[in-house]
């Protein structure tokens, strides 16, 4: 069931930021325990980075992560046949801008992937291909890497943005209709 005061897009991906937050400050392994023992810290999370209050760090910060990571799948953990992977479609084309969108075409968006989790994943967004993948864990949104996920938060953002699709309101809105944007301008 989803969160009475995440009704948009903007409200989905700043509760997914709560939540990567409150995984942090208690060191837990996944946003199900979260949300399960730390709600209000979320919840107060999020009024406060909705409001502005509080914002999230610059990518610069994932991608110096990034660098600093162990070469590895980001998916499955596996160390061969690495790949880059753009975690947004480079693809997208939300308008003529994309083409050229240093959120989109470079290091922000890029993260390793084996090639059978680069060919599996293809034009699918993050919690959509996540989701089907491990179909058989409730919430499978909710064990995403961290890494992984701050980083298409933070790119998938600005693509909504650009779209004019982040205060789209959604009726019982799930964190797969974050992927809303790729599904509907990947060309």
């Amino acid at each position: 069931m989803p969160d009475k005061d995440v009704k948009t897009i903007k409200d989905q991906i700043l509760f997914q930021y709560a939540k990567i937050i409150a995984k942090s400050a208690f060191n837990l392994d996944n946003g199900v325990d979260a949300k399960k023992t730390h709600y209000g810290f979320i919840k107060e999370t999020f009024r406060n980075l909705k409001s502005g209050t509080m914002s999230w760090s610059d990518i610069l910060r994932e991608d110096m992560q990034f660098v600093e990571k162990e070469k590895e799948c980001i998916y499955c953990g596996t160390k061969d046949n690495l790949q880059k992977d753009h975690i947004v479609p480079k693809t997208l084309q939300v308008n003529e801008r994309c083409s050229k969108c240093n959120t989109i075409q470079a290091v922000h968006n890029i993260i390793f992937a084996c090639k059978d989790c680069n060919l599996g994943k293809l034009q699918q967004g993050l919690y959509t291909y996540w989701c089907n993948k491990h179909k058989e864990k409730p919430k499978a949104f909710d064990y995403l890497p961290v890494l992984l996920e701050k980083k298409y938060l933070k790119t998938i953002y600005k693509c909504h943005e650009c779209a004019g699709t982040l205060d789209l309101a959604i009726e019982n809105i799930h964190p797969t209709d974050i992927d809303c944007v790729v599904d509907k301008y990947i060309k």
